[in-house]
């Protein structure tokens, strides 16, 4: 989808099943989630759209995604038959005569749209869809600016043009070839792998024993043992 966003634009509205890649199964939202703003619980699918603003439609009877399944089946049933016929017995000659197949197709089956012209929204320059097709995930900053994700302690490679506070919820994002990156208002910062600071441990003293006191000779506890019995 990414490479097809950068050669076509972006589209208006997606339609898909309801499948848990395109929409999150937690009809609750995280308190993590909570605290960054969210309003409703996204799959990492549902947020690049979101952020896309494409609408997303999501079937949910079998007769509302009846013509993808249809042209499913064709495939399924037809490109099988098709492949035999050619001798194709590998996926590097499966791949190679696919266009052409495709092309046959399109020229027996394929219906000219109403409108011509293109309903794509041109991709804004300033978006890096790198930065939009990511995992994400909410974490708290500790000492440092450094926070764990997937079991590796991170801080910001750079300094930052913002302050964050102790304990301040932030997403980090990675992308599909594997960066890490913090996400704050719109601009991804880039993220180191470092140690987890040290706490300096502060000495206490321990409260030493008390040394014997020993009472006075006037004191009423020794006139109490010196009194002799009557």
């Amino acid at each position: 989808m990414q490479q097809g966003i950068q050669k076509y634009g972006i589209p208006l509205g997606l339609y898909s099943d309801r499948h848990t890649i395109f929409r999150s199964p937690n009809e609750k939202l995280t308190i993590e989630q909570e605290l960054a703003g969210e309003t409703k619980p996204l799959s990492h699918f549902g947020k690049a759209m979101a952020e896309l603003h494409i609408e997303h439609i999501k079937a949910i009877t079998p007769e509302a995604k009846g013509r993808v399944e249809r042209l499913w089946k064709t495939f399924q049933d037809r490109l099988v038959i098709e492949l035999r016929l050619l001798g194709v017995k590998t996926l590097e000659e499966a791949n190679a005569a696919l266009p052409g197949l495709l092309q046959k197709h399109n020229r027996k089956f394929a219906v000219k749209p109403k409108m011509a012209e293109s309903a794509y929204i041109p991709l804004d320059p300033s978006i890096n869809l790198n930065h939009v097709f990511t995992i994400r995930e909410y974490r708290q900053l500790g000492h440092g600016n450094t926070l764990s994700y997937n079991g590796t302690i991170y801080t910001l490679a750079k300094s930052a043009p913002f302050r964050f506070d102790a304990k301040t919820t932030v997403e980090v994002r990675e992308t599909l070839s594997g960066e890490v990156l913090l996400w704050h208002q719109g601009q991804a910062l880039a993220l180191k792998a470092t140690e987890k600071p040290e706490r300096k441990s502060v000495a206490t003293k321990k409260a030493s024993s008390a040394s014997p006191r020993k009472p006075a000779a006037d004191h009423p506890w020794r006139m109490y043992r010196n009194k002799k019995p009557i």
